[in-house]
């Protein structure tokens, strides 16, 4: 069965989905088996690896109404080991139409459940919202990675967000735990940013990873390219930086578990 990793912050604009794609990519690279799934009606993680984005092409929307269709819908990437369930703009509907839906929040959950064997990790880039596409990845996951940046207003709403963990955990899915918190966009010598970093220490005592991630214009280019940003140029500061939180979480979510190949 695979580990369900949920990647979460209503706020817009803080590495969500760049770290979505980066840590899928470094995951395969690694031999994981990977699952990208991508509920942001932006869709900007399917266009992150490449994905296939014609409109007639089923895609999550359809997989939230109709969880049996799960296998047809997912994507082989050009990338091995890595696959996607990819998103559309019309996937916004979705939450219109599942309002009235029996068990409306447990739909993903549903869906993942009948491919989880074929995957080593499931991450779940959620929507800068906390609505019920957000609700639906965090119902379905096992743990949540927050990245939050390294700027003044990077604190505010957090109490939101883990208001809104509680709640999941309280009615939802009991078995949600905090995988971590990610600083991102981080600048050492800027010292607002350390600032930050070390009221994120406070709000997360051993959950704060050792990794942060730089400002990095190639990071910021890579999506238009369709690239994780080990492919588009690997030698970037930006590409270091994955590829060290990468190994960090795995190690992390591996623990009593040896692979034997590095990333």
């Amino acid at each position: 069965m695979s580990k369900i990793i949920a990647l979460v912050n209503q706020k817009g604009g803080v590495g969500k989905t760049t770290t979505a794609v980066n840590l899928a990519a470094y995951f395969a690279r690694a031999g994981r088996r990977i699952l990208l799934v991508d509920i942001d009606p932006q869709g900007n993680a399917s266009a992150g690896v490449g994905a296939n984005n014609e409109t007639e092409q089923p895609h999550v929307y359809h997989v939230l109404l109709e969880p049996n269709s799960i296998k047809e819908v997912i994507q082989k990437t050009s990338y091995e080991n890595l696959s996607i369930l990819p998103a559309q703009a019309d996937l916004a509907g979705a939450a219109v139409e599942l309002v009235g839906a029996e068990n409306r929040e447990y739909k993903l959950k549903e869906a993942l459940e009948k491919v989880s064997a074929d995957y080593d990790y499931i991450l779940i880039d959620c929507p800068p919202s906390l609505g019920l596409l957000t609700v639906n990845g965090l119902t379905a996951a096992q743990q949540v990675l927050i990245p939050i940046q390294a700027e003044y207003y990077a604190l505010e709403g957090l109490g939101q967000l883990m208001n809104t963990i509680n709640l999941i955990q309280e009615h939802l899915n009991n078995s949600l735990d905090i995988l971590g918190a990610l600083v991102t966009m981080y600048d050492s010598r800027n010292r607002l940013a350390n600032a930050v970093v070390q009221e994120l220490k406070n709000h997360f005592p051993n959950k704060l990873f050792m990794t942060m991630i730089p400002r990095n214009v190639r990071l910021a280019e890579a999506p238009s390219y369709g690239q994780p940003v080990m492919v588009y140029d690997a030698a970037s500061r930006g590409a270091e930086a994955y590829r060290l939180l990468a190994e960090e979480v795995l190690k992390i979510l591996e623990s009593q578990t040896t692979y034997g190949q590095t990333i």
